[in-house]
């Protein structure tokens, strides 16, 4: 390790890897049925591939809603060629009948199931973690995100990844030959007194169009020097705070020379839940083992994940301590978790025992009030697809309700 100090990374991907178009595709269906019934039960996977000349989207899982079913086919192949699908020379042609091909296995929710849903219990057993801690608020670009620093930076990147695509073909930062799939990530270097100083170094995985090459007669390394002097000034300098860079960050853009088309579903196939560390806390978190996307907010691996993380950033906003990470647990059919436990590893202000009783007697952590005090039964989920379903802003990256601070929240835990 040499000089260096203590590292941590984190990464993240973007909108348009495989994995992502699924959880996209997933949470659209789940948007859909949430407009038609609020108290739709919606648990769809998918599956992307393209093979033999084909794409292939794949939908399995099972749905009941009071009401006429949405056209899932239509949402899938809609989201898909929002994402930038919809050219089988990138790697899925998502809008096309003759090159894409949708299944669909969707079948009612399993009666036992409803029967303990419908009581208010939880929609399965499980565990899931909520963390927060102060690293995001040195920085103003960061401020009010009480997030793990690695994990902010790599999911900003991966979302400016996705907004230099889309920008004005006029405007400054517009990067044409980008393509959807992509990944991002972050080494953050700590000092002695285990505080962020700064980042030691930034990875870029980005699809650009396999013909970049000829604007520099064929030379893919001066392909290669444009494509990362391009990221590195309207991603990575955009994206990271200036504070944290340095003439010694170490930058590395497509670190096998290419990442040309055809990519995406052609290259690598994708699944929906297969990017829980992405979505959560980067690895510095816990985390429980469900993944989020395709689910209504009656499964708690979604609805109790939101609500341990929402508790844990209202005790550190509130200075109870510095980190802290809170766990809960279900059994299907029964609404009270059958275990609450918050930990602050060393930093709070208070004993252990004190925050852990002011924790269990503000919050309600039993499914219905989760739903109905975060207003979960709400078309709010497609937002959360991509880049992270923490450490959001509220209001402008989506609703995200289980982000937003409570003052009333704040008062109890600082007074109780």
């Amino acid at each position: 390790m040499g000089s260096e100090g203590l590292l941590f990374t984190s990464e993240s991907v973007t909108c348009g890897h495989p994995d992502k178009l699924c959880d996209a595709i997933s949470d659209a269906i789940v948007d859909a049925c949430l407009k038609v019934d609020p108290t739709a039960r919606v648990a769809v996977e998918t599956l992307v591939k393209t093979v033999d000349g084909m794409g292939h989207i794949v939908l399995a899982g099972e749905v009941r809603l009071d009401g006429d079913a949405p056209d899932y086919e239509s949402i899938a192949r809609k989201t898909a060629g929002m994402i930038g699908y919809n050219d089988h020379g990138i790697g899925l042609n998502a809008t096309s009948n003759s090159q894409c091909k949708v299944q669909k296995f969707i079948s009612t929710q399993a009666p036992d199931i409803a029967k303990g849903v419908d009581r208010n219990g939880a929609g399965d057993q499980g565990l899931m973690f909520g963390y927060a801690c102060t690293e995001t608020e040195e920085y103003d670009e960061l401020k009010g995100r009480y997030f793990p620093l690695a994990a902010a930076l790599s999911q900003r990147l991966s979302r400016r990844l996705k907004n230099v695509r889309e920008l004005p073909a006029d405007a400054e930062g517009h990067l044409s030959w980008v393509r959807p799939d992509g990944k991002s990530q972050v080494t953050i270097e700590y000092d002695e007194s285990g505080k962020p100083s700064r980042v030691n170094t930034v990875i870029i995985a980005i699809q650009h169009d396999a013909h970049l090459k000829d604007r520099f007669g064929g030379d893919e390394k001066e392909e290669q020097k444009f494509v990362q002097s391009q990221i590195t000034k309207h991603v990575i300098e955009h994206a990271l705070p200036s504070s944290l860079l340095d003439e010694n960050t170490k930058i590395v853009v497509n670190g096998t020379g290419r990442f040309a088309d055809p990519g995406g579903p052609q290259t690598d196939a994708g699944l929906t839940g297969r990017k829980v560390i992405v979505d959560t806390y980067g690895g510095m978190g816990r985390h429980g083992g469900g993944a989020f996307s395709g689910k209504d907010p009656s499964k708690v691996d979604r609805s109790g994940a939101y609500a341990a993380r929402w508790a844990a950033k209202h005790v550190v906003a509130a200075g109870l301590a510095e980190r802290c990470e809170i766990q809960l647990a279900y059994v299907i059919g029964v609404a009270k978790p059958v275990s609450i436990r918050v930990e602050t590893f060393g930093t709070s202000t208070l004993p252990s025992s004190e925050i852990d009783r002011r924790v269990k007697q503000t919050f309600d952590f039993t499914p219905k009030s989760i739903i109905n005090t975060l207003d979960l039964q709400r078309p709010i989920y497609s937002s959360t697809a991509a880049g992270g379903h923490f450490g959001r802003t509220p209001g402008v990256d989506g609703p995200f309700p289980w982000e937003s601070l409570d003052k009333g929240i704040l008062s109890a835990l600082i007074e109780n």
